[in-house]
């Protein structure tokens, strides 16, 4: 993306998603780092965003009073340090515009840079003293603005504890910093001047409460902290060409912090996670944007897990969709080779239905009662049993035609009356044995090559018997002789092509069979991995709650602690409830595929046997059958 890109306009008070920024977003199939930046009007966000982007210019930045951004832009950039990664930069409309003066809509903004980012920039000016904490009062009312969970009345009271497993990293930068960063005489770093700002007050007083509800909001929505204090990068008369300045201009201070906030968040932001640990891509990114924005537009509030689960919808479809497309020009290989054997057919379908399979679960997520992968499934038996259909076809067609072609010389003596005499039906057995000779010799006949000249000679068996009755050459006992000569001959092609029909099933049936251990495998390996995924989700949340526990014993707000020891219990104990209801799932889930194995094989079996009873009826021809892959149910 060569400049910024209005991603949703703030029009009226009323927010919008931009088409073409989406339609950017879902060409976008890269995992994303999504930075955003937000603050009060005129407080110079743009500039740091174009820093990230490493470029000069590109978001507004502007020398007067008024703001130039207006609800949110995008620039998507290739990151810096991590290959195969986009760098999403989201400069938010400034707060607090005077011009604007719509709290409300400020909150929205906040809100949604708070949902798309996977880490959170909040830019302010001078210090950050209790003024400075109360302009950041859009966190007051996160609880009201963003729901966790789509859950009941009575389950909403600890919501506001689930934030900090899912919102952003935090960094407070504070520009145009003119104070010694010392406390009581001893130096201390930027972040421990964020954390000492952040301290509660012992108390209960109003007065207190008021003072500490903004604090234990930023500590409880967001445990990870960290703080960068930039001087002023020029002097004020110089501040009005500050986009148009060299960087060999600016303060070399200045530019020493800026670059360590570049390296900072190179390194330490992370790529964008949703409930359950899944990173996005770009193209998900979009799904979120629009599912969030038309929520706020609707007038309701925007929740995690409605937006994520209408997202993993979308992706699923779409991860179905790519499924097949692996598969279809996996077989594409073999499809112009037709007609093929059976077991070249089979081993080319394993191998594509295993890469398709590998390409969906690379995408799915929280496909949990596992109807996108029988979807999968399905497509694959539909699109596998037409190809099959195809070599079968194929396979007719030529050794039809072959046939036809062998056999028109003695269809032409037929004709021609050359078997009507004596010693014709001699002549017409030699002629017989050498156009199946020459059959039989032909390579590369495919499925259906005996059973086409089992029928080839039941066709040819009347005209046979005629000549044979007819040819007075032969004695009575004689034709009985080749007539029984025949009957064996034909019987011996039955059986050639029962055997082609059983090798067939017995194809299938081991097909069906390590299709079913496939599913199985990658299944256990997809629920392994979203495991690990929710784990290392919690651990990072217990860490921080602890961490934030004991800040708050150290400083000596006991009360606080104990309730913050209480929470931590209460996250454990969801935790384990949680993983006790995946493994009760895992375990049904494992059962019921078991028990469809045993139900197919037996399937099988009975088809195997009516195969046989058919074949030892003389006349009946047995039409392939291809069982379809158990249903896999998640």
């Amino acid at each position: 993306m060569d400049s910024p890109m209005c991603l949703v306009k703030n029009a009226d008070g009323e927010l919008c998603v931009e088409p073409e920024a989406i339609d950017y977003l879902m060409g976008l199939k890269q995992k994303v780092v999504v930075v955003s930046v937000v603050g009060l009007y005129r407080t110079g966000k743009s500039y740091l965003m174009n820093k990230l982007a490493q470029k000069r210019s590109g978001f507004a930045l502007g020398a007067t009073i008024q703001s130039k951004t207006k609800g949110i832009w995008m620039w998507c950039v290739p990151h810096p340090e991590q290959t195969d990664h986009t760098l999403v930069l989201l400069d938010t409309e400034g707060l607090g515009d005077v011009e604007k003066g719509d709290s409300k809509n400020d909150a929205w903004i906040f809100s949604l840079a708070i949902l798309l980012s996977s880490t959170l920039v909040y830019n302010s000016r001078g210090t950050i003293d209790n003024d400075a904490v109360e302009k950041l009062q859009y966190v007051n009312d996160l609880t009201e603005m963003i729901k966790v969970k789509s859950s009941t009345v009575d389950e909403e009271e600890g919501e506001g504890t689930q934030f900090a497993q899912f919102f952003p990293n935090f960094v407070w930068t504070v520009r145009d910093f003119t104070l010694k960063l010392e406390i009581d005489g001893r130096e201390i770093t930027p972040d421990d001047y964020l954390e000492n700002s952040l301290q509660l007050k012992t108390g209960t007083s109003k007065k207190i409460n008021d003072y500490n509800f903004p604090r234990e909001c930023i500590r409880n929505f967001f445990p990870s902290r960290k703080c960068f204090v930039f001087p002023s990068p020029t002097t004020p008369d110089n501040m009005h060409r500050l986009d148009s300045m060299d960087e060999a201009e600016l303060s070399e201070r200045f530019r020493e912090v800026a670059d360590t906030f570049c390296r900072f968040i190179f390194q330490e932001s992370c790529m964008k996670t949703v409930i359950g640990g899944h990173t996005l891509t770009g193209e998900m990114l979009g799904h979120l944007v629009n599912t969030y924005v038309e929520t706020i537009a609707k007038g309701n509030v925007p929740c995690l897990e409605n937006a994520v689960l209408a997202m993993a919808k979308i992706e699923n479809q779409a991860a179905v969709n790519e499924g097949l497309v692996v598969y279809q020009k996996g077989m594409e290989d073999v499809k112009v080779l037709f007609p093929v054997d059976v077991n070249q057919l089979s081993e080319n379908h394993l191998r594509s239905e295993t890469q398709a399979t590998k390409a969906f679960m690379k995408r799915s997520f929280k496909d949990k009662d596992g109807e996108f992968l029988k979807a999968l499934a399905e497509a694959i038996v539909n699109h596998s049993d037409d190809l099959f259909k195809q070599n079968k076809d194929a396979s007719e067609k030529k050794c039809k035609a072959l046939l036809e072609k062998l056999s028109a010389q003695m269809d032409q003596g037929m004709k021609e009356g050359t078997y009507a005499t004596p010693g014709g039906y001699e002549l017409y057995c030699n002629h017989h044995d050498n156009i199946v000779a020459q059959y039989r010799a032909e390579p590369n006949k495919g499925v259906r090559a005996e059973e086409v000249l089992e029928q080839f000679l039941k066709d040819k068996s009347t005209e046979s018997n005629s000549i044979l009755q007819a040819d007075k050459q032969l004695t009575e006992n004689e034709k009985q002789i080749q007539a029984e000569k025949k009957k064996t001959a034909e019987l011996e092609q039955e059986k050639a092509a029962f055997r082609e029909q059983q090798a067939e099933m017995e194809r299938t049936i081991e097909n069906n069979r390590i299709s079913q251990e496939k599913y199985l495998k990658e299944m256990k390996e997809k629920m392994e991995e979203e495991r690990k995924q929710q784990q290392q989700e919690f651990n990072r949340t217990l860490e921080r709650r602890m961490h934030e526990q004991k800040d708050l014993l150290e400083k000596g707000h006991k009360e606080k602690a104990e309730l913050m020891r209480q929470e931590i219990l209460e996250i454990k104990k969801r935790d384990e409830l949680e993983r006790e209801t995946n493994t009760q799932n895992q375990k049904v889930l494992m059962e019921l595929l078991n028990q469809q194995a045993v139900g197919q094989k037996e399937q099988m079996e009975m088809l195997m046997r009516e195969l046989i009873n058919r074949s030892q009826t003389p006349g009946q021809v047995v039409e392939r059958f291809v069982p379809q892959p158990s249903c896999i149910v998640m």
